[in-house]
């Protein structure tokens, strides 16, 4: 279950990173590559309630050919720093991705915030489908607007405001072991 929200959680983050607004009369998507920060945090599931999303590093996203990209991130866990790289498969359905082996489905809206995505990862599973929602941004310092957006996103997808997590950013990740 641990490994299937980690997984959960990478897939949005990188998610959030090549988003499109469906609406846009542009040609060109853009550039999402680059260093990234999760701002706030919300799912369907208790295993998030813990302390594993309390602390957020940043996300550096590479484009892949295709119009693919690869994100890798660090999460900490029971203590321990864990880097995770994944890639995720463009669709043929604007701000829709899919990642390992079409198993999770990745959602992505833009904000009119500048810099700042909202997407929603989900798996379906037998009984139930797991999803994590997510605020991202290019800065990691707070933004009040970009908050009130998430919040609307949460309300939308049925999920608890009181579920929402707000992560301490920290730039690189050590050990508490170490």
């Amino acid at each position: 279950m641990k490994t299937l929200l980690l997984t959960v959680v990478l897939l949005g983050l990188v998610a959030a990173l090549q988003a499109q607004d469906p609406l846009s009369l542009q040609p060109e998507e853009p550039d999402l590559t680059g260093t990234w920060y999760t701002k706030a945090i919300v799912s369907n599931m208790t295993l998030l309630e813990g302390k594993m999303f309390k602390v957020a590093f940043p996300l550096t996203v590479t484009a892949r050919e295709g119009g693919n990209l690869e994100a890798r991130t660090t999460l900490m866990i029971k203590g321990q720093c864990h880097t995770k790289e994944i890639l995720m498969l463009k669709t043929e359905e604007p701000g829709k991705y899919s990642a390992f082996e079409g198993k999770k489905l990745i959602s992505v809206e833009e904000l009119p915030v500048q810099d700042h995505y909202i997407f929603y990862c989900e798996k379906l599973g037998p009984k139930r489908t797991f999803g994590v929602g997510k605020l991202m941004g290019r800065t990691p310092e707070e933004n009040p607007e970009a908050l009130e957006e998430f919040r609307k996103f949460v309300q939308r997808k049925g999920l608890l405001q009181e579920k929402i997590i707000i992560p301490k950013q920290r730039e690189s990740c050590v050990s508490e072991r170490d």
